[in-house]
């Protein structure tokens, strides 16, 4: 099934018939599913796009019966297609790709530079049978501007290849006539076709409807375009744009105007200068600056541009410096590594590479990102900083550059002369897009002049004025300055003097709301990054909220984006004063906190179970507030609020891999049983060795700590105690009813029976504990489970089966967002792989898994990623390589106090690697310390890996040699420990070295392991 969007909204069956998709609603269904490619659209969502407020009688209902009649659509043109409409938690969501959806392949056209297959996609204007609809306002923009940039560079290609294509461009024009690229174009190849005349008309065209309709002049790289072709001295190619780099600077949704030499400087700059901060008042434009600057540099940088965006972060908070590089492992999309301050930077500077760092709003936690500055480029000599702050950070080598105001005009100035300023240029394209209506004339350039000159050429209060022109009328916003003016007579105290005049225009805006909307305002301000509609109900304490959030968007003092609510840096800050003012900071803040902390406690059940997922999310979007109300709650000594954060967020930090994070919140707080517990498990997951000491204060726990403590502490090799918790957790659960510590217990207990290789034990702890989890709908304990069920098919032999479920594992890893269980299961699929022989697909995996892992720091992770490289590397011959991996994990493993579970296999691997090398002496001792760590743990299938290394390296010892691998193959039998092809081979390499031995062999039969291992000569 194929799907278009560009032109009316279609699908095809693969054989190009059209689909018959029956009635208004049951498109407009299959068009929004379409606008959010492959994503889940909530239920609710739907239903306000289909219906918005003349809603059906059983909204759900009717929903879920448009669901089914699509579903049947694409049933009947194409047997199987149902299956394409997919239900969730999440809601529902329709299975597409770049193959399968024309909006998908024309992205994917245009990323690899094929931009006429691209554009042949269009058949009309995007969603055109649905175009007047809201739901698809967003996409259909989008489009349409990459329709037109497509456009745009295809014709340029087109003129360099010397096909003028004059006509094909003038039609485009008379559709576009202002863009100013376009037009460029068409000069070009009038000018390249001997049309000189006609490409100076051109020009004139375009400078007459940008008088009329803006009331501004071309830019200037069109007039330098018209001087060109004046002097006929016009280039007859362009040159090659190169291939972009990663980049995660935002897309900019207005022109940046009257900073095209700033932004020159200071990409020159960047250069020279490691770190260039640039400096201002708030509102004078640092941030819109440096992302236009680090926009013009991304393909200098070999590993790109990285934006770090700092405003969220608390200047109280627990640890700033945490905070700080908490912030940049999030810009880079890398998990929370844990460890050491030192160990952190050293990790993000190797990330970081050669890179440019942009780091947005510093001044509020100045010494802090200095110092974090400071030491990445010491350790990052590729690096380069660009920083924006009302203040330098102090560094030696720091290049400040002070962002200047726009040009404003001087008390007379002609009108054609004004326009070419960049103050009025700003005001009067924000004026315009406010109201249409609206033109720099003679009767309004008087006023326009006052104004920007009276705002000191800052763009935040020129933008904010020009807001008003639709309301008031330019002749209006100047009276009402000059009466905010005569107020600042003597000033804002420590306000620096551009600084008053932002704040005055602040002071305009608050003085137009009414005292409802100035107290949602104000109270807002305590949100980080943003809030929802019901946040701002609670916190700020208003029964009309949302009607006053909906009059503070549309007057510019709120951001909306998303259903989030937010308000502007400088604005936020103003309103802070302002609580201050009112007196009701304290009180703002206490009541942000409670919301939150009931926000994360009525999300906490929902964690475990089947709206895991959509919770997930939901905290996602919340972390900044979170983080916020722990940070402050912590600060206060309101050790009670905090406590109640730190317990209903501990689950969600571990789904999400944030060890370090809850370390350091549950590190913060006074000792009680359950952040005792949390913390104990948390520093067993990040390899602390002190786990076991904070563990053992705790003087009792309930059965969800105890389950915990069991389910972290079993990879450092504490089993026996772990099994004691678990079972003991195990009868509590059962006796309340407590279905998902049930499954909990089930699938840790699942772990240890693979340890032992009690197979029926595994299997069936395993199974039990999935069909729970899945009735339960949570997704993680699934996971779980199937991984174990996945590991039991693996030892029984059944490597199909032990790959399939991985790889369901796998997807249901990825579709949680659990990147650390995502390099879990690519190492079990390694694993499988070595198992089977494949050790190209083992490497593979490997690698995958591993750089994941690494870049999640999921210490156990990285452990099964390396081990299956290593074994890999030593199966293929690649001795050194075997070596050196191989060796890493045994230092790692004896460092811990207790056998981590992964060491008895390694040092088998790494004996046969000595073995192979003729360091028989060493292999011996490896495989003797791996037959004694087996032994500890009972487990029966490493005690006969051990006993057949030990043949093989025994070679002045036969007979012995003979009796182990009797022993060996007499338990493998009796168990059902399969050999595989890749054993056999090592089995047969030692058979060798025996052969003749037969007597011994048989006799060897007869002993248990232990018996036959004490046959070793002592060493």
């Amino acid at each position: 099934m194929r799907f278009g969007v560009l032109g009316p909204v279609t699908a095809w069956t693969d054989d190009g018939v059209a689909v018959t998709v029956p009635g208004l609603k049951v498109r407009a269904l299959l068009a929004d599913l379409l606008v959010h490619e492959g994503r889940p659209v909530p239920a609710d969502r739907l239903i306000d796009d289909l219906w918005g407020d003349d809603l059906p009688g059983n909204p759900a209902g009717t929903l879920s019966a448009k669901v089914s009649q699509l579903r049947r659509a694409f049933e009947d043109a194409e047997p199987g297609s149902r299956t394409l409409v997919l239900s969730g938690p999440a809601g529902y969501s329709l299975k597409v790709d770049s193959a399968g959806c024309d909006a998908l392949q024309f992205a994917e056209c245009l990323e690899q530079g094929r931009l006429a297959e691209a554009l042949k996609l269009w058949r009309g204007p995007a969603y055109a049978d649905f175009a007047d609809e809201a739901f698809v306002e967003t996409a259909v923009a989008r489009l349409h501007e990459q329709r037109l940039t497509a456009q745009e560079e295809y014709f340029e290609a087109r003129l360099d290849c010397g096909d003028y294509a004059v006509s094909e461009l003038a039609d485009l024009l008379t559709q576009h006539p202002l863009r100013e690229r376009l037009r460029a174009t068409h000069m070009k190849a009038l000018y390249r076709a001997g049309r000189q005349s006609e490409a100076l008309e051109s020009y004139e065209q375009v400078r007459r409807l940008l008088a009329e309709e803006l009331g501004l002049d071309p830019g200037p790289e069109l007039v330098a375009l018209q001087q060109s072709v004046l002097a006929q001295n016009l280039p007859q190619t362009r040159p090659e744009r190169q291939p972009t780099a990663r980049t995660n600077l935002p897309a900019q949704l207005t022109e940046l105007i009257g900073r095209s030499e700033a932004i020159q400087e200071i990409r020159a700059r960047l250069s020279g200068d490691r770190l260039l901060t640039l400096t201002g008042p708030g509102g004078v434009g640092k941030t819109r600056l440096a992302l236009a600057a680090a926009a013009g540099v991304v393909d200098r940088f070999p590993d790109g541009v990285v934006l770090v965006e700092l405003a969220a972060v608390a200047p109280d908070a627990l640890d700033v410096a945490g905070s700080l590089t908490d912030a940049v492992q999030a810009a880079l999309e890398l998990r929370d590594a844990g460890g050491s301050g030192k160990s952190v930077v050293a990790r993000l500077a190797a990330v970081l590479g050669e890179r440019l760092l942009v780091l947005d709003n510093c001044e509020h936690v100045i010494e802090e990102a200095a110092a974090l500055v400071d030491e990445l480029l010491a350790a990052a000599p590729g690096l380069r900083v660009l920083a924006t702050s009302r203040e330098p950070l102090g560094l030696a080598g720091e290049a400040v550059w002070s962002v200047p105001t726009l040009e404003v005009p001087e008390v007379a100035t002609g009108l054609e002369d004004l326009a070419e300023l960049s103050a009025v240029q700003l005001f009067v394209a924000r004026a315009v897009a406010a109201d249409r209506s609206f033109v720099l004339d003679a009767a309004s350039a008087p006023a326009v002049s006052v104004l920007c000159r009276r705002l000191d050429g800052i763009p935040l209060a020129l933008e904010l004025a020009a807001t008003r022109v639709r309301a008031l009328g330019v002749d209006g916003l100047v009276a009402r300055l000059d009466d905010r003016f005569r107020l600042l007579a003597t000033g804002h105290r420590g306000a620096a003097p551009r600084q008053q005049t932002l704040m005055s225009m602040i002071d305009w805006s608050w003085d137009l709301l009414s005292p409802e909307e100035q107290l949602v305002l104000r109270r807002l301000a305590v949100h980080a990054d943003g809030c929802t509609a019901d946040a701002a109900e609670r916190v700020c304490s208003e029964p009309a909220v949302l009607d006053i959030l909906i009059r503070l968007v549309d007057r510019s003092l709120v951001v909306q984006a998303g259903g989030r609510y937010r308000l502007l840096e400088s604005v936020a800050a103003y309103c802070i004063d302002k609580l201050r003012e009112a007196g009701e900071l304290e009180q703002t803040r206490h009541l942000h906190r409670q919301y939150y902390a009931e926000l994360a406690e009525l999300a906490r059940p929902h964690l475990h179970g089947a709206e895991q997922r959509v919770w997930l999310q939901r905290l996602d979007d919340e972390s900044a507030n979170l983080r916020s109300a722990l940070d402050g709650a912590v600060a206060d000594r309101e050790y009670q609020v905090a406590t109640r954060l730190v317990e209903s967020l501990a689950w969600y930090w571990f789904l999400r891999g944030r060890f370090a994070e809850a370390r350091r919140s549950l590190e913060a707080l006074p000792e009680s049983p359950a952040v005792t517990a949390w913390l104990a498990g948390f520093m067993y997951l990040q390899g602390d060795p002190a786990a076991a000491g904070v563990r053992d204060r705790l003087v009792a726990m309930d059965a969800r700590a105890e389950w915990w403590l069991a389910f972290t502490a079993s990879d450092v090799g504490d089993l026996v105690r772990c099994l004691e918790l678990l079972e003991h957790a195990l009868k509590t659960f059962t006796a309340e009813g407590d279905q998902w510590g049930i499954a909990a217990v089930l699938v840790a207990r699942a772990k240890h029976a693979h340890v032992r290789d009690e197979l029926t034990a595994l299997e069936s702890d395993a199974r039990e504990s999935a069909a729970i989890f899945r009735s339960l709908g949570d997704r993680w304990g699934l996971l779980q489970a199937t991984g174990w069920l996945g590991a039991h098919a693996e030892l029984v032999g059944d490597f199909e089966k032990a790959a399939r479920l991985h790889t369901e594992g796998l997807r249901m890893a990825e579709e949680l967002g659990s990147w650390p269980e995502v390099a879990a299961e690519l190492g079990w699929l390694g694993w499988t792989a070595i198992r089977q022989g494949d050790y190209e697909a083992a490497r593979e995996y490997g690698v995958r898994g591993l750089r994941l892992a690494t870049e999640q720091g999921h210490r156990s992770s990285q452990a099964l990623t390396e081990l299956v490289l290593g074994f890999a590397a030593r199966r293929t011959g690649e001795l050194d390589e075997a070596e050196e991996r191989l060796q890493a994990l045994v230092d790692a493993a004896r460092r811990q106090d207790q056998p981590v579970l992964y060491l008895s296999i390694v040092l088998e691997e790494l004996g046969y690697t000595y073995e192979l090398r003729g360091s028989y002496a060493k292999a011996l001792d490896l495989h003797a310390e791996a037959f004694r760590i087996s032994q500890d743990y009972e487990s029966g299938r490493g005690m006969c890996w051990a006993l057949e290394g030990l043949a093989a390296a025994l070679v002045d010892e036969p007979e012995v040699a003979a009796c182990l691998l009797g022993a060996a193959a007499e338990v493998r039998t009796a168990e059902g420990y399969v050999v595989t092809a890749a054993e056999a081979a090592d089995i047969e390499r030692a058979r060798a070295r025996v052969e003749g031995f037969d007597a011994a062999y048989v006799r060897g039969g007869e002993l248990s392991l232990e018996e036959a291992f004490a046959l070793i000569p002592s060493r």
